[in-house]
């Protein structure tokens, strides 16, 4: 059956209506979904949150009686096994809807095409692909997590005209305007960490958190290789606003380490010799937390090792109408960096604004 106008709008909706548990749902997948009789929208939900009823059975609640015969319009394949709540396929057909309109399938094997085959089984008309673009972006970290055991990695800087993260002096307090940093508060209350090297901490003291509070509170995470944070930074005498886990290499005292876990830091030993095998040592760490989104904010280095090991999927940049120069004024990105022109990094995805006349530039690694 060819997509329709009617088709493409529903399931616009449906992706709008996921978007709602951004931030609430994972480490499960965003997922919408709404109900249509006879051209009329009867019945919508989305995934609210982590454990709660799955965006098909708040749809079908909302529909009742008139989810019978209905046609069924869901962002991501229903699930067709038992979790945390029951499975949706089971839902779909009990309530006698006639037809489902997919999104995509579902990357994790234990669903992958079993749901859409079990509708199909109970003579449900199922068809795929409708905005399948748009419903691959919205499960990507979902979908990383998934295939690799990874978080998805969003990597956010502010730097002048000229690309510098801070003057020569290390001062970066601030380039960026009110606009922008509301939405970096927006950023940090979406996602499980938020990770900075030891050199932003000392230069910059920062809290790292939500402001206001969105629907989680990350884990504030620094990559400190001697565990030399200071007992009096921002980030340890905030410890009541939010956790702080330090990454510490096998070389870090122990004095210095049971100093941080006295004041009440978790202390993570990663292993590897170099700061790209210690930073996968930590990746791999944040899959086992079911971690699916973590924020990273500085500095040069810690984006460059990642550039250079291609674990960045996303980039927030906000880049002031300010020029300060400066051979020893800090570039946003370090790192060895690509040889040829050819070879660089083109965004997917993008989206361009103006932020009370900063240039905020969004979009995921190609």
């Amino acid at each position: 059956m060819p997509t329709t106008a009617e088709d493409l709008r529903f399931m616009s909706r449906a992706i709008e209506l996921a978007e709602r548990g951004r931030g609430h749902a994972e480490p499960n997948p965003l997922v919408g979904c709404v109900v249509v009789q006879d051209s009329e929208l009867v019945g919508e939900g989305w995934h609210q949150r982590f454990g709660s009823p799955h965006a098909e059975v708040e749809a079908l609640a909302v529909a009742g009686d008139a989810a019978q015969g209905s046609t069924v319009y869901v962002t991501l394949e229903p699930c067709c096994h038992q979790g945390k709540t029951g499975p949706c396929t089971r839902a779909l057909i009990e309530a006698g809807v006639q037809r489902v309109v997919v999104g995509c399938q579902d990357p994790n094997p234990q669903i992958a095409g079993k749901g859409l085959a079990e509708l199909r089984e109970a003579r449900i008309l199922v068809e795929e692909g409708i905005c399948a673009d748009q419903a691959q972006y919205l499960i990507a970290p979902f979908a990383k997590f998934i295939s690799k055991g990874r978080p998805w990695i969003i990597a956010k800087w502010a730097m002048t005209l000229d690309g510098k993260l801070a003057s020569r002096t290390g001062n970066s307090q601030w380039i960026s305007g009110t606009a922008s940093r509301a939405v970096v508060h927006r950023l940090r209350g979406e996602v499980d960490a938020i990770l900075v090297g030891r050199g932003t901490v000392e230069s910059d003291d920062p809290l790292l958190t939500a402001r206001p509070e969105g629907p989680r509170i990350a884990t504030r995470v620094v990559l400190d290789s001697a565990a030399s944070l200071s007992p009096e930074s921002q980030l340890i005498r905030s410890l009541t606003q939010g956790p702080v886990l330090v990454a510490v290499a096998a070389v870090a005292p122990a004095d210095r380490i049971g100093r941080l876990e006295k004041l009440g830091v978790e202390v993570f030993h990663t292993s590897g010799r170099d700061e790209a095998s210690r930073l996968e040592s930590l990746l791999e760490e944040m899959g086992r937390r079911q971690w699916t989104n973590v924020l990273v904010e500085g500095g040069a280095k810690v984006f460059g090792t990642l550039l250079d090991m291609q674990a960045i999927d996303e980039v927030h940049a906000f880049i002031a109408t300010k020029i300060v120069g400066g051979e020893e004024a800090p570039s946003a990105i370090a790192g060895q960096g690509i040889a040829q022109m050819e070879d660089a990094v083109d965004l997917s995805h993008v989206e361009v604004k103006v932020l009370e006349g900063d240039l905020y530039v969004h979009g995921r690694m190609s």
